[in-house]
């Protein structure tokens, strides 16, 4: 079934979308570890248009093949910085916050490694990928 084309439909809501967007590129976090984090959300909430997305940009920006194979088992690696751990511990976190919330243990081992601005950046990054993960499963977006 065909679904709707959401940019044409929604303008200005996709107009705050894309500034968002915008705001987070200009984020202190590296580059490397945003698109580690959507990959990550995009996983959890099965949308492959996205895994598709952001894999392929990570990889242009020099991410190894590895790591981004590893990214679902990344407690079971050694692959990834503990900075890194924090991020992807944050991201399962708030993607999946009816599980268990955001619990003051996993809130104090991600503040350890990321300033106030940093880990507000981190969650708006978080926050804006799991909105784009509700457009692309919802209208069924695929990898092209």
């Amino acid at each position: 079934m065909k679904r709707i084309d959401y940019y044409q439909a929604a303008p200005n809501a996709m107009k705050a979308m894309m500034g968002l967007e915008r705001a987070a590129a200009e984020s202190l976090l590296p580059a490397a570890l945003r698109e580690l984090v959507k990959i990550r959300a995009s996983h959890i909430n099965g949308c492959a248009y996205c895994v598709d997305m952001h894999s392929q940009d990570a990889l242009k920006g020099g991410e190894d093949v590895r790591r981004l194979l590893a990214l679902p088992v990344w407690r079971e690696t050694p692959f990834f910085s503990e900075r890194e751990r924090a991020a992807l511990l944050w991201t399962e976190t708030l993607t999946e916050l009816s599980k268990h919330g955001a619990p003051d243990d996993v809130y104090r081992v991600v503040a350890t490694h990321f300033s106030e601005q940093e880990m507000s950046e981190l969650t708006f990054v978080i926050g804006a990928i799991n909105a784009w993960n509700r457009f692309g499963v919802g209208f069924a977006m695929q990898p092209q």
